[in-house]
């Protein structure tokens, strides 16, 4: 069993050594408590160098700013995945966070006085919880895609890198969202690329009058919405695409726009509307599911197993959830307001 000093329970263990994780470990260490972050991946930051090549923030480094630390990019300029793997690795160094890598938790139960998670053959016992593992979890791929044939090259977003990567002919997107989007754009510089939009999204530019959207959000005080309000509700349950959306990709970059993907039979693809298309890949932008299975606490879930919390706050005592969407307010999950939330939890445990 590892625990803190002399044997006994670390105070708090954070799971997850990604922005949430690492804005908590800040805040826990200006506490003086006994923690430690875990993270399965093998350096910081990983998870950020693993998407695609061209993918840049849609906050500018004015917004993205994890407690203590500015963001060593120019106020309106917008820095690109591994510009933030490097602010991180760079947060460690300079707060001296604890984190050990290589460190997987495949289960969080309730132990005498707190909580056990096993990581391999390890048991870490501390009195309080955070998991911070982020919104984007595992890759969902509709079940359509097992009707397409071999011949089809198949790629999720998380896994997409670049258009040389894709092979050449006809190229489907299947998700009209920020990711579907940009990766879309990007490949019609070399492909012949469809979009499956399931559903309209409205589409916002990045800097509308010349001013960057988070400026404008932040003086309209949006960003302090919270998720509980009228207004957070309605705001929560509509993306938006923050960029180009289908429309100006239509118009300026010739992709042909297509409704919602129904079924799949060899290298066709049949949408919503009764059209179909040969396609030689696909490119599944269809977003992330969550998985909290390996959290075995059922007072934490409801009845089809999702963690519940207010403002990241489980039935659980003393087990936190934090770096989700919509936890708090709109930016809970962005680098430049996750601290936030982070900063109130740390509140929370330290009266516990």
């Amino acid at each position: 069993m590892t625990a803190g000093p002399a044997g006994t329970p670390l105070d708090v263990l954070v799971i997850g050594g990604g922005q949430a994780g690492l804005a908590m470990g800040y805040h826990l260490a200006q506490s003086g408590r006994s923690f430690q972050i875990v993270d399965a991946g093998a350096e910081i930051g990983q998870v950020w160098r693993s998407r695609w090549d061209s993918l840049l923030l849609f906050t500018s480094g004015r917004y993205d700013s994890l407690p203590g630390m500015p963001f060593p990019a120019a106020p309106d300029t917008y820095p690109g995945k591994d510009d933030v793997a490097s602010y991180l690795q760079a947060y460690v160094a300079k707060f001296k966070l604890p984190v050990r890598l290589n460190t997987r938790v495949a289960s969080l139960a309730r132990g005498d006085g707190g909580y056990v998670a096993k990581a391999g053959g390890e048991m870490l016992e501390a009195r309080q919880v955070v998991v911070a593992t982020g919104p984007f979890q595992v890759p969902f791929i509709p079940p359509i895609a097992d009707a397409l044939g071999p011949s089809v090259h198949q790629i999720h977003s998380a896994h997409y890198r670049h258009p040389q990567a894709v092979p050449p002919g006809r190229v489907l997107v299947v998700g009209a969202a920020n990711s579907g989007c940009q990766i879309a754009q990007e490949l019609s510089a070399t492909h012949r690329v469809e979009l499956s939009a399931g559903q309209r999204l409205p589409a916002i530019p990045q800097r509308p009058l010349g001013r960057d959207i988070w400026a404008w959000a932040t003086a309209l005080r949006l960003d302090k919405v919270t998720a509980d309000s009228r207004l957070g509700q309605r705001l929560a349950g509509r993306d938006q695409v923050i960029g180009p959306g289908p429309r100006k990709l239509a118009r300026h970059h010739g992709i042909r726009i297509r409704p919602r993907a129904a079924s799949a039979a060899g290298q066709t693809v049949t949408f919503a509307d009764g059209s179909a298309a040969e396609f030689d890949a696909v490119v599944w932008a269809t977003g992330f599911a969550a998985d909290h299975s390996w959290i075995d606490i059922p007072e934490a879930k409801d009845g089809q197993g999702h963690i519940r919390y207010q403002r990241g706050v489980t039935p659980s005592p003393g087990l936190y959830m934090l770096g989700l969407t919509w936890q708090h307010t709109r930016g809970s999950a962005l680098l430049g307001w996750v601290g936030n939330d982070a900063a109130f939890l740390a509140g929370q445990i330290a009266r516990r």
